[in-house]
């Protein structure tokens, strides 16, 4: 099929009018203007890619911390049709033989394609900067403990969290790194030198940046200088309004330029009710779209994607930096090779904004899937 839109935004290419061609769940063809041959359809709006996001712990009313496939399904759905296209999902921290079994059952989600892969987040965290995370089952990495979740994954873990002070955690990242895990700091108290080693070690990704990190000092910068000034670190942010000040989304763009990826850290009560809802093995109460535990702290976010997108450009961004960031930047991060983007040869998935940045249209894979409404 050939569609029509009235404007693309998609990372390295901007129009007024655009078409692509379909073929299947790939995309065979892009252009700006009239297409060759009528289309099929027009879209009314801006086209942008699929987004992607690399954090996500649930929403729609269940969660991928329970390791229950029918939940992730509910998961997915929810998020899809908010227009997310890939989705990773991030488990908690808890006891490892639950963890494991967890990861081998979403590791058959992302075998069948549902999912995009697994992200680990904790047990390996600091009691320093824990937030929602139960501080009961932090631990150091082991490598036992490492090897075992490599192998429950099966190939299917995508991307870890650890804090690089705990004992190990540098040997920790080199085993992940090379088993073609990417390796993210975050949850710590680590030093500008520690952090330092864990990236030349081969971290990646900053674990949502200012939040539950040992924060700027002039003096003892810390992580976030690490991980801001290193070209080789890709950057993510909670962009909803409650975990980092617009100020401060500002700040990263700037500093990480073409390096910002948002994320949604989003919980089951995304896309979903006040009320209450479990994380893993915490209690989480949602009161006027905020997730907090019962001792006050932030416990994820009830974001979607394009939400993130939205409150970006209100705090900023200009568009075509929002979508980058909701697209080529977490695909690029955690090596997705075929979304991300509108391009010839890429995965169908496609996203029409309004007017209002709201969502319209949403195609993964060649096939339509009814929006939000």
């Amino acid at each position: 099929m050939i569609l029509t839109a009235d404007s693309l935004i998609t990372p390295g290419q901007a129009s007024a009018t655009a078409w692509v061609r379909v073929d299947g769940d790939r995309i065979t063809d892009v252009g700006e203007g009239t297409p060759p041959s009528p289309a099929d359809r027009h879209l009314s709006g801006t086209l942008v890619p699929g987004f992607v996001d690399v954090h996500c712990h649930g929403g729609g009313g269940a969660s991928f911390t329970e390791g229950d496939p029918a939940q992730a399904q509910q998961v997915a759905a929810a998020h899809l049709r908010h227009g997310t296209t890939s989705l990773v999902a991030s488990l908690v921290t808890d006891g490892i033989d639950e963890l494991d079994r967890s990861v081998r059952a979403l590791g058959e989600l992302v075998t069948d394609g549902l999912l995009s892969g697994i992200h680990l987040e904790g047990p390996w965290l600091s009691g320093d900067y824990c937030g929602a995370h139960d501080p009961t089952l932090l631990r150091p990495p082991s490598a036992e403990d490492v090897d075992r979740l490599l192998t429950a994954g099966d190939g299917t873990v995508r991307m870890v969290t650890l804090a690089p002070e705990l004992d190990g955690a540098i040997a920790a990242a080199r085993r992940f790194v090379d088993a073609g895990v990417v390796v993210g700091l975050g949850h710590s108290n680590a030093t500008w030198e520690q952090a330092r080693e864990a990236i030349d070690a081969g971290a990646t990704v900053a674990t949502h940046l200012f939040n539950q990190i040992r924060p700027l000092h002039h003096r003892h910068p810390g992580p976030i200088a690490a991980l801001l000034e290193d070209e080789r670190v890709w950057v993510e942010l909670i962009s909803d309004g409650v975990h980092v000040h617009p100020a401060m989304l500002r700040l990263a763009r700037t500093a990480a330029s073409g390096r910002i990826m948002l994320v949604t850290d989003a919980m089951g009560g995304a896309a979903a009710e006040d009320g209450d809802y479990r994380l893993g093995p915490i209690h989480v109460q949602v009161l006027d779209g905020v997730a907090r535990t019962p001792t006050g702290a932030i416990a994820g976010s009830t974001l979607t994607m394009a939400g993130a997108v939205r409150h970006s450009v209100a705090s900023g961004f200009d568009l075509a930096d929002a979508v980058d960031a909701a697209t080529r930047a977490p695909a690029a991060a955690l090596g997705l090779t075929d979304v991300g983007e509108v391009r010839r040869g890429g995965r169908a998935d496609l996203v029409v904004l309004d007017d209002d940045l709201e969502v319209a249209d949403v195609m993964r894979s060649g096939a339509w899937v009814a929006p939000t409404g």
